[in-house]
């Protein structure tokens, strides 16, 4: 695990409460995160989620996870956790708008401390959104205790390559992304075990590098107009969120940076 210190849960919020979050809408669209609704589509056919299942959603963000899981998987229910309120609410309206409040349910709280009774939930559920969380072993133990016996954890998160990351990288992808630390596949997997649960996949999705040079290519080369307006036409901004995205192209592409999908059942 790569990690440094200076990072808050209050600097992630500001992220996802500002221009920063809308810039990543506009990029990665409403679902935020690697692959969209591809991605979401081969994480729960993996997993096995199922019609009228009982899930939560840790770091749900907006609530696109849980809606493609009530639109497309026919669960039954989903809660969502989130840290950001501001989030939290633009999610509620989401779902009202889209007419699925009634089998969504979100909660304003830390994803290590939900709050949601022990062993209820059919499966747990993440989207690239558990990198942001400082401490790991806290959220794999929630995600853990809150799964029923032979329930499943199912999430993609970004995650350190095969090829490793230097110092030097690490702080530049932590600092960029407001991650406290990033896990590698090795280190989820033990914790999933020692949390007592038994590992089915960890695996890169091999989706990290084209994906970014289509984002920075979208910006650069199609929405530049829409990021301007967003930051103020402010251009130092966008070219800086552009040379981010080619700088973590280029370390997926040496096999530093990748998306990983972990899929484990709770004994």
């Amino acid at each position: 695990m790569k990690s440094i210190v200076g990072v808050s849960a209050s600097d992630v919020n500001s992220v996802y409460e500002g221009a920063e979050g809308e810039l990543f809408e506009l990029v990665f669209g409403e679902q935020i995160h690697i692959g969209g609704l591809a991605s979401s589509r081969d994480l729960a056919e993996r997993a096995g989620i199922a019609a009228g299942q009982h899930g939560v959603d840790l770091c749900c963000c907006n609530g696109a996870g849980m809606r493609f899981l009530v639109r497309f998987c026919d669960v039954a229910s989903v809660i969502g956790v989130d840290a950001t309120a501001r989030i939290v609410e633009r999610g509620r309206e989401r779902c009202d708008e889209a007419g699925l409040a009634q089998s969504i349910r979100f909660i304003h709280a830390d994803a290590c401390d939900s709050g949601l009774p022990d062993a209820e939930a059919d499966f747990v559920w993440g989207e690239d959104a558990w990198c942001y969380v400082a401490d790991k072993p806290g959220l794999i133990s929630e995600a853990a205790r809150i799964v029923r016996p032979g329930g499943v954890i199912a999430f993609t998160d970004w995650v350190e390559g095969a090829a490793g990351l230097s110092d030097g990288e690490a702080e530049l992808v932590l600092g960029g992304m407001r991650f406290d630390n990033i896990e590698g596949l090795a280190g989820y997997r033990a914790l999933l075990e020692e949390s007592g649960c038994d590992v089915l996949e960890a695996s890169e999705t091999g989706r990290f590098a084209r994906h970014f040079d289509l984002y920075a290519d979208m910006i650069e080369m199609q929405l530049t107009w829409d990021a301007l307006k967003i930051v103020g036409f402010d251009s130092s901004r966008v070219d800086l969120l552009i040379t981010g995205f080619r700088l973590f192209a280029g370390l997926a592409h040496q096999g530093k940076l990748a998306q990983g999908r972990f899929i484990a059942r709770k004994r």
